[in-house]
């Protein structure tokens, strides 16, 4: 994969969604949650009067409703602003 994010934009790969609840009940596709957190797989340059504070590798808590999803070769993204990201962890 070739893709280099502009500006502060960040591009990550989101962690999967939870199978089974604490209870062990199995959760349908249709009623899973979106994950809130990835990993940083890609990182723009920055802007003039902002450098990039997140790195490559680096595990993320995003929005719930941040970014963009797209897909590259059959794999799922977000790509969003690094204003976007709430916490390294």
């Amino acid at each position: 994969m070739n893709v280099k994010p502009l500006a502060d934009r960040v591009l990550v790969r989101p962690a999967e969604a939870e199978q089974k609840t604490a209870s062990g009940i199995i959760i349908p596709d249709t009623a899973k949650e979106k994950p809130q957190r990835g990993e940083v797989v890609a990182v723009g340059n920055g802007t003039k009067d902002h450098e990039m504070t997140v790195k490559v590798g680096d595990k993320v808590l995003y929005g719930k409703y941040s970014g963009t999803e797209i897909e590259i070769d059959g794999e799922k993204f977000m790509i969003m602003k690094e204003s976007d990201i709430y916490a390294i962890i």
